[in-house]
C-alpha cells in the first residue's frame, strides 16, 4: 500500500477500490448510518506517552481485549458532523472545530484525555479527501462523519483507563427519518428521564443513548418517531428529543420568535441548535433560550401563541413536529403540517452548508 504522510496521520489506502457502479448503487437512497465508505482513521493514546501518530486505513473491525475498560465501565464518547458538496464542486465540513471542542468537553466529563483539535480536524480532512467520491452531491444529502473514543486498557479495576482509541469513519447520508423530511410524531416520556443535574446530560457519551433506548421503544409502540424528554426534578420542563434539540415558534409582538430550552447542564449543547439561533436572528426572527413546560406547549398551541415546533441536529438538520402524544392525550402542531419558519430556517441552513449562499460566519471548513 502507498504511504502518504500528513502532520499527524499516516495514509495507507485500500489497494482495490469499490467500482464506480457499486459505489453508485450503495449511495442510492442511503438513508442514515447504513452505508460506510472505504476507509477509517484510528489514533491510539497511552498514558505517559500521549497520542501516537494516527493511521488512515481500510474500513474494518476493531480488535479489543475482553477486559477492555469500555466493555465494563462505559468510557465511550462520540460526535457527529458532516461534509457537504459545494456549488463550485469543492467539499467542505460544517463547524468541525465546534464538534472537536464538544468532543473534548465530553472527554473531560468521562475522565478521558483531550484530543488536540488539530488532530480531530486533520483526521476528518484526510478521510474525506481519500473517500471524496462518497460525498453525495444533492442538496440535503451529505457525508456524515462519526468520530468516537473508547477506553481500551485491559484492566478490571474501577478507575479511568490508561489507554484509549480514537476512531473516525464516514457514511453517505440522506434523510434521517425513514419517511423523509415530513412532520414527525413525538412521545412525551413520563416514565423515564434522560439525564439529571450533575450527570452526563451535556456530554455526548454512549451511556446517555443506551439509557434512552427503552423510552424510544415505548414511543415506537405508541406510533411515534421520537421521544421528548422532561427534566429529572420537576418532570414538567421540556429538555430535548431522543437524538436532537427542540425548538418552538411563538407569535409575539407581530413577529415569529423561535424558542429553545435553555442549557442547564442536563441537555446537549447542539452545534445545529446554536447555528439556528444565529440564523433566526439574521432572518428577522426573535430567538430565545428559556424553559418551556409541557402544559405551556399545549396551551400556547390552543391559544394560537405557538404556531410550530421542530427538531434539529446534525443528522436530522431541521425536522418539523406535527403531532404530540402523551399518556394524557395528544395534539396537533400546525395542523400536522410543516410550518413556514421551520421551512425557511432549513432552507437557509442547507444553502449555507452547500455553498449556495455565502458563508458570512466562517462556519464552513475547506477540505478539498
Amino acid at each position: 500500500m502507498a504511504l502518504a504522510v500528513l502532520s499527524h496521520i499516516d495514509v495507507r489506502p485500500v489497494e482495490h477500490r469499490v467500482s464506480d457502479a457499486e459505489r453508485a448503487e450503495r449511495m442510492t437512497n442511503p438513508g442514515f448510518g447504513k452505508v460506510f465508505t472505504e476507509h477509517m482513521v484510528t489514533v491510539r493514546y497511552v498514558e505517559g506517552k500521549g497520542w501516537e501518530r494516527g493511521e488512515l486505513k481500510p474500513y474494518g473491525p476493531l480488535l479489543l481485549d475482553p477486559a477492555a475498560s469500555v466493555l465494563h465501565y462505559g468510557q465511550a464518547i462520540f460526535e457527529g458532523f458532516k461534509a457537504y458538496y459545494q456549488a463550485d464542486g469543492s467539499v467542505k465540513t460544517f463547524r468541525p472545530f465546534a464538534n472537536a471542542q464538544r468532543f473534548n468537553r465530553s472527554a473531560e466529563r468521562l475522565a478521558m484525555p483531550a484530543l488536540p483539535e488539530e488532530i480531530f480536524v486533520e483526521a476528518a480532512d484526510a478521510l474525506i479527501r481519500e473517500d471524496r467520491a462518497w460525498v453525495p452531491a444533492a442538496i440535503g444529502e451529505s457525508l456524515y462523519l462519526r468520530p468516537l473514543m473508547i477506553a481500551t486498557e485491559a484492566a478490571l479495576g474501577v478507575r479511568p483507563s490508561k489507554e484509549y482509541l480514537f476512531v473516525l469513519f464516514a457514511s453517505p447520508a440522506g434523510a434521517y427519518f425513514s419517511g423523509g423530511v415530513k412532520p414527525v410524531t413525538v412521545w412525551i416520556s413520563e416514565d423515564y428521564v434522560r439525564a439529571a443535574p450533575g450527570g452526563t446530560g451535556f456530554a455526548k457519551c454512549a451511556g446517555n443513548y443506551a439509557a434512552s433506548l427503552l423510552a424510544q421503544k415505548q414511543a415506537q409502540a405508541e406510533g411515534c418517531d421520537q421521544v421528548v424528554w422532561l427534566d429529572a426534578i420537576h418532570r414538567k420542563y421540556i429538555e430535548e428529543m431522543g437524538g436532537m434539540n427542540i425548538f418552538f415558534v411563538y407569535q409575539e409582538g407581530g413577529r415569529s420568535v423561535v424558542v429553545t430550552p435553555e442549557l442547564t447542564g442536563s441537555l446537549l449543547p447542539g452545534v445545529t441548535r446554536l447555528s439556528i439561533l444565529e440564523l433566526a436572528r439574521e432572518l428577522g426572527f426573535g430567538a430565545e433560550e428559556r424553559k418551556v413546560t409541557v402544559d405551556e406547549w399545549d396551551a400556547a398551541l390552543k391559544e394560537g401563541r405557538m404556531t410550530e415546533a421542530f427538531a434539529c441536529g446534525t443528522a436530522a438538520v431541521i425536522t418539523p413536529i406535527g403531532r404530540v402524544k402523551s399518556k394524557a392525550g395528544e395534539w396537533l402542531v400546525n395542523r400536522g403540517a410543516t410550518g413556514p419558519v421551520a421551512e425557511q430556517l432549513r432552507e437557509a441552513l442547507l444553502n449555507l452548508q452547500h455553498g449556495v449562499t455565502a458563508d458570512t460566519h466562517g462556519w464552513m471548513h475547506d477540505v478539498c
